[in-house]
């Protein structure tokens, strides 16, 4: 148990502080005034100030925040005029300007979120998810240099299958299904996983020369899924220094699709709400895998397995984040790009109540979240 919490952490924190350095950095480098940058949400753990910011560990690991000068509407100049100083002790308003940051010359080493240009501002709110994703395609690229690529070569046709039916061959590379291009054999396992009985057109390379076979998947009434009757060849490629990025690239791209997909299935209500994990879930998930993988294929696999998680939580994170909901940061540049159309901004309080209403919202369906998390461990 405490091993899972410690791995969890570590995940987490590498996920989460990727995601806020992102808005971090990319603020204070166009001149906007950071006031706090915290892992975790709730109360205070612990903190210090340093530079004029203050930085926090929080005690719910369920997000994090790099706050802003003005992103609530109201800047620090504003708050001491109106006698609110709620949140002063965050900030050292007469701290001088870091030696780091040389090019930022105004008044405390910056200036206030609404203050700041519309593109600066939406280039440090995309920043947060933009380094998840970077995240990503570095800890892919060192899974890609240590484990290879999993070709999509068919090893085995069961008889009577829609494969066979379809002309399919053991040792076919399978390049494409319907409008979508293969690069790993799991990424046509996740296809046929989640096919409800429509059919594929599945592109393939035989012997140098290319085919298309139209398969029709058959539904196995023991199963209670639809098959295509194929298995995984297990052929992986031992990829040279510039393959390993290619792949790596690709690697990312497949858990996009793969995060894209279960969000459609969410919305369409074909995932169960047990099906569903927060934090509880995820660390769960994550003790588990770190088991299995140590138990079966030693420490060495253990740790592969626990960077394959960073990237799946990475890109997770990067996607839901750019989701146009309020108090997400895709919500924050909706509004940003309608004032780029209109050229004026939308009014703040109208603006704050939308993504007051959403954090409400998203902390309700967290709490759900989190005591579905309990049950399922309970039971």
């Amino acid at each position: 148990m405490i091993r899972t919490i410690i791995l969890f952490l570590i995940i987490f924190g590498i996920v989460v502080i990727s995601h806020e350095f992102g808005h971090f950095i990319v603020a204070r480098r166009n001149g906007i005034r950071v006031l706090e940058f915290s892992v975790g949400m709730g109360p205070t753990l612990f903190s210090y100030t340093k530079n004029g910011i203050k930085y926090s560990l929080k005690l719910l690991p369920i997000g994090g925040a790099c706050m802003f000068d003005g992103e609530d509407g109201m800047t620090v100049k504003e708050e001491e005029e109106s006698g609110s100083m709620h949140r002063r002790a965050a900030i050292d308003a007469e701290a001088p300007l870091p030696k780091d940051v040389p090019e930022i010359q105004t008044e405390s080493y910056g200036v206030a979120f609404t203050e700041a240009g519309v593109w600066k501002r939406i280039a440090a709110v995309f920043a947060g998810p933009f380094f998840n994703f970077i995240l990503a395609f570095v800890v892919a690229v060192i899974l890609t240099a240590f484990l290879g690529a999993d070709l999509p070569v068919v090893g085995q046709i069961s008889e009577d299958s829609a494969a066979a039916e379809a002309g399919l061959m053991p040792g076919d590379v399978i390049t494409q299904i319907n409008h979508e291009k293969i690069h790993f054999y799991r990424e046509v396992a996740v296809i046929s996983s989640l096919n409800k009985g429509e059919p594929l057109e599945i592109h393939y390379e035989r012997n140098g020369s290319k085919g298309v076979a139209e398969v029709s998947p058959r539904y196995d009434e023991q199963a209670g899924r639809y098959y295509i009757g194929i298995r995984g060849g297990g052929e992986f490629l031992d990829c040279n220094p510039l393959q390993v990025f290619q792949y790596g690239f690709y690697e990312v791209g497949y858990y996009v699709k793969t995060t894209y997909k279960s969000l459609g299935m969410l919305i369409r209500g074909q995932i169960k709400k047990d099906e569903v994990s927060g934090p509880i879930g995820i660390a769960q998930f994550v003790g588990d895998s770190y088991d299995q993988a140590q138990e079966n294929y030693g420490t060495t696999s253990a740790i592969l397995t626990m960077l394959e998680i960073i990237v799946l939580l990475s890109v997770n994170l990067g996607i839901l984040n750019l989701l146009p909901l309020p108090a997400l940061d895709g919500g924050r540049l909706l509004f940003m790009f309608v004032e780029v159309v209109r050229g004026k901004p939308i009014a703040p309080e109208k603006e704050g109540m939308i993504h007051f209403a959403g954090l409400v919202v998203f902390m309700v369906l967290m709490v759900f979240i989190m005591y579905n998390d309990i049950m399922k461990l309970i039971h």
